[in-house]
């Protein structure tokens, strides 16, 4: 038996199973690497840390067959060469094909005190944390939240309708937040910001943290919590990779998504090199290309120079449960409408994974 090992059980890695499991040949297994027993909605973990939703609604079941083999445990080594990955307390699981979907860690840009005294929701457990946190906070408590791209928005919208007596303060280091999106969606979201005393610091620049307090242009600032959003960084074990990357520390792969001169190992998701920034919609539509390449390649059909390019559909953001912004085909949309729309994604993407 030939061995296919995934390694994280994200929006990649679930939608290459689901792609590769109906169609298994008879000499192939699957193996996924998890840390979880469950896949995890990273894209809502905002509203978990916010404590708008409980931990159950952000999971969902890895699927079932007979030759899938879930390994759960903390992966302390690729080994390229020995075509093995080293579990902590286990044994190492040999591949005869890899796929590497780890996701991302924050990206703290070498902030003194940022990784040690602010809070996160990177990850299920970490958001976790956060949530205790937030929600243990007394009345009147300040938050800073670093970083107003879409997680910074989305958290600090959320966590205004959890706790509207909380003082909540998003940095931005930007002329205004969500540089990613148009200036029109921008002003709107700022817009309902100052309605609902969400106090918004433009220009920021985040030079320390200590224990409470936010150096803001070395300016000290007390706060009960510090929450980090403004960055992310490929995995550690793909970063410690000897293999070419690119500024952002994310893996250049082929045309086809595998390794320079490694047909056997892929990338998929944020420790990719890919033309759109990292999101799940990105990883889910690069695994659909990897599924098809892996099944191409194992009915020994011959795999394309070139695939189709990936198009992004939209990107969608919530304001609390009744108000959202984002674009779709690129047009902008705002309001009840938006919120809608990324609900009934969410839903379908429910329906379709559990």
């Amino acid at each position: 038996m030939k061995n296919l090992v995934v390694l994280g059980g994200g929006y990649g890695g679930m939608r290459i199973l689901q792609r590769i499991l109906p169609h298994l040949p008879e000499d192939r297994t699957v193996t996924l690497i998890d840390r979880s027993p469950y896949h995890c909605l990273k894209t809502e973990y905002y509203a978990l840390a916010a404590g708008t939703v409980s931990d159950q609604e952000v999971r969902v079941s890895f699927p079932e067959h007979e030759r899938l083999t879930i390994a759960y445990g903390e992966i302390t080594e690729i080994s390229l060469e020995e075509r093995k990955v080293y579990l902590n307390d286990k044994e190492p699981v040999s591949y005869d094909d890899l796929v590497i979907g780890l996701g991302c860690e924050d990206k703290y840009h070498n902030v003194p005190g940022a990784d040690v005294y602010t809070l996160s929701i990177q990850t299920i457990e970490k958001s976790r944390t956060t949530y205790q946190v937030l929600n243990n906070l007394a009345p009147g408590a300040r938050v800073g939240i670093v970083g107003a791209g879409l997680s910074g928005v989305e958290l600090a919208s959320e966590l205004n309708e959890s706790r509207p007596d909380l003082n909540v303060v998003l940095f931005d280091r930007g002329e205004h937040i969500l540089s990613a999106f148009s200036e029109r969606l921008s002003k709107y979201v700022q817009s309902w910001f100052t309605k609902h005393n969400v106090e918004i610091v433009n220009k920021a620049n985040i030079t320390r943290v200590e224990e409470n307090l936010l150096y803001n242009h070395d300016e000290p600032l007390p706060f009960d919590a510090i929450v980090w959003t403004a960055g992310i960084q490929p995995n550690k074990l793909v970063r410690d990779l000897d293999v070419e990357k690119d500024r952002q520390g994310r893996v250049i792969l082929t045309p086809q998504h595998f390794l320079p001169g490694r047909d056997d190992v892929f990338v998929v998701g944020d420790c990719a090199s890919l033309p759109h920034a990292p999101s799940a919609q990105l990883a889910e539509e690069q695994a659909e290309q990897i599924a098809d390449i892996l099944k191409r390649k194992w009915a020994g059909k011959p795999i394309p120079e070139t695939l189709p390019s990936i198009k992004m559909k939209g990107t969608m953001g919530s304001l609390g449960s009744k108000h959202g912004f984002g674009l779709v085909n690129d047009t902008p949309v705002t309001g009840r409408v938006a919120r809608l729309i990324k609900s009934g994604i969410l839903w379908m993407y429910k329906y379709h994974n559990g």
